[in-house]
């Protein structure tokens, strides 16, 4: 089974003064995204931005994951001049990159959007992995690190992004993985939870996006686990994922290769 993702780089230059606020640059992105993509193209925002489902998805979700995510975090608490060029990612996990191109260019000059084709191939790794740690490296929105509830919400993720936009549902048994994830031992952990609020332009109220930062290590037979980590590090796992939350970076701290 292989999950396939777009890999863009964008470099823009800002038409008016922009001010990223702190741990909210994704957020302050996605917004633009969304005005532009409203007013511009509502087929597109409807259908792209905010997708809707017919009856729960998984873990109770009603409405589909968006088929995308932005990282922004270099661009936390600047201030971008009118004229001057900046730059962040975009991961697209459907098949039309050319919507998302014109809502950004609706409120900022496109100067180049680098493209990189990612296929992960999540069948388990050949040679045995003992250890790893893994890095949080945006706050990440779980009640648990602990390694079964880490790996179930990574493979969900990717299994509902796969399912959507991809090539299907994933052909696996979910609850003999879940099982075997318990196997897996946390021995080292620094973690810390962050509070960040953003106000809704819509509502005005108050919501909390933060979440663990920090890391984890963990120990077991790992081999099976890691291409899902390696797929989630590039989809985020969490709430708020969409704008750069729940950005995880696996490491391999002990293995046979």
């Amino acid at each position: 089974m292989i999950f396939r993702l777009l890999h863009c780089q964008y470099q823009v230059t800002a038409r008016r003064l922009i001010r990223f606020p702190p741990s909210l640059a994704g957020n302050l992105l996605r917004g633009m995204l969304g005005k532009s993509m409203r007013e511009t193209s509502p087929e597109d925002y409807a259908r792209l931005f905010e997708p809707r489902r017919n009856g729960a998805g998984p873990s109770g979700l009603s409405d589909s994951p968006r088929p995308f995510v932005i990282r922004a975090a270099s661009l936390n608490g600047r201030e971008v001049q009118a004229g001057e060029p900046f730059c962040f990612s975009f991961h697209l996990f459907a098949s039309e990159l050319d919507p998302f191109t014109r809502a950004f260019a609706a409120w900022a000059d496109v100067i180049s959007v680098a493209q990189q084709e990612i296929a992960i191939d999540l069948s388990p790794l050949a040679c045995p992995i003992s250890r790893i740690r893994v890095e949080f490296g945006t706050p990440t929105d779980l009640m648990s690190a602990a390694f079964p509830f880490l790996l179930g919400r990574a493979r969900d993720r990717v299994s509902i992004l796969r399912s959507l936009y991809g090539e299907g549902p994933l052909d696996i048994d979910f609850r003999a993985l879940g099982e075997r994830a318990r196997s897996i031992t946390t021995v080292a952990s620094e973690l810390r939870r962050v509070r960040i609020q953003r106000v809704s332009r819509r509502t005005h109220q108050r919501h909390d996006i933060g979440g663990l930062v920090g890391f984890t290590e963990y120990q077991g037979d790992l081999a099976e686990f890691l291409p899902y980590l390696e797929a989630a590090s590039w989809t985020g796992i969490g709430r708020h994922s969409t704008w750069g939350n729940g950005h995880i970076i696996t490491t391999i701290l002990n293995s046979d290769f």
